[in-house]
Parts: C-alpha cells; sequence; structure tokens
C-alpha cells in the first residue's frame, strides 16, 4: 500500500514537472502563456483596490502602467513580498494552466465536441482559481481581504495549492487521455 502511494506520488510529481514544462516546447506556447501571465497579474493586482483602478482608469485609459505600477506597490506594503511573490506565482501557473488547457481543446477538438465540454471546464477553473483572492477585492470587500489572516495570503497559498494539484493531475496535454478513459 505504501509502494503504491510512493509510486502515485512519483508519478503526480513527474505529471507536474511535465505540466510545468509544456509551454517552453515552442513559441506559441511560450507567447500565448507569457499574455495570459500578464493579463492575469494585471487584473490580480488593479482588483486590490477596485476604487483606485477604476477611478485611474475612467479619467485616462492609457495610465493603467502607472496604476499597476502603483498597485503593485500597495500590495507589496500591505502584504510584503510574500504577498507579491504569491500575486506573481497566481499569474505564472495561471499562464501555464491557460495554455496547456488550449492544447486540450485543440485535441479535442478532433475528436469531437463533446470532448471539448469536457475540457472547458478545467479552462474555467484555471481563470477561477486564479483570481481567488482577487474577487473579493473587485465585488468591494476589500476590508474582508485585511481581515483575513496573514493579509489574504493563506487563501492565495491555497488557490496556487489546488492549481498545482490539477496541473500535477493533468500533466502534460500531448499526452493527456482526454477520451474518458474508455477500457478494452
Amino acid at each position: 500500500m505504501t509502494g503504491d502511494r510512493a509510486a502515485a506520488s512519483r508519478d503526480w510529481a513527474r505529471d507536474l514537472r511535465d505540466a510545468l514544462a509544456f509551454p517552453l516546447t515552442s513559441d506559441v506556447r511560450l507567447l500565448s502563456a507569457a499574455v495570459v501571465t500578464v493579463g492575469t497579474y494585471v487584473v490580480l493586482v488593479l482588483s486590490s483596490f477596485p476604487q483606485f483602478s477604476f477611478q485611474v482608469l475612467a479619467n485616462d485609459p492609457t495610465e493603467v502602467g502607472y496604476a499597476v505600477t502603483a498597485l503593485t506597490r500597495e500590495v507589496y506594503l500591505t502584504t510584503g513580498y510574500l504577498g507579491l511573490a504569491l500575486v506573481a506565482a497566481y499569474a505564472v501557473l495561471t499562464g501555464v494552466a491557460v495554455a496547456n488547457a488550449l492544447a486540450q481543446v485543440r485535441r479535442a477538438r478532433r475528436r469531437g465536441a463533446s470532448t471539448i465540454v469536457g475540457v472547458l471546464p478545467g479552462l474555467l477553473a484555471a481563470g477561477c482559481a486564479s483570481c481567488g483572492a482577487g474577487v473579493l477585492g473587485a465585488l468591494g470587500f476589500v476590508g474582508a481581504m485585511a481581515a483575513l489572516p496573514f493579509d489574504g495570503n493563506l487563501l492565495r497559498i491555497g488557490g496556487i495549492g489546488l492549481l498545482l494539484f490539477f496541473l500535477g493531475r493533468a500533466g502534460d496535454p500531448r499526452t493527456c487521455s482526454v477520451d474518458g478513459g474508455v477500457r478494452a
């Protein structure tokens, strides 16, 4: 029984490594992961103080760089290096998860519409897990974030843990079976 768990743990770690390395296998995949990563970071930082973001962007949408820079500093001042690193890790893992999910959608499209329906929840889950604590800010619950232990860092760690878990379960989308596990 213990041997089975150790083997499963090694398999999961290998699949996680393969999933994390998948966007590095082509320039297009790397670019798509990078675009999603930057977009996720911007959304997370802007949603950390939505009133400020709305005021700055409503006044002049070209000031998005200023807003992201100012709010990155605020995230650092509020949660420290750890909080800023967790937001960046969220963004990177979301980029990886979306690149992997897009590859699975492309594979599933060749097999049929019913398979695509099975892959789409994974694509949505990556986006949902990545926003994590940012949703509270976007909904106006900035005070709730301040009331969370460790300034919401535990919530971020939980979201990162979920993303890592599901990436490890999925593995490399080029070798992943999306056909529902039909038995012979």
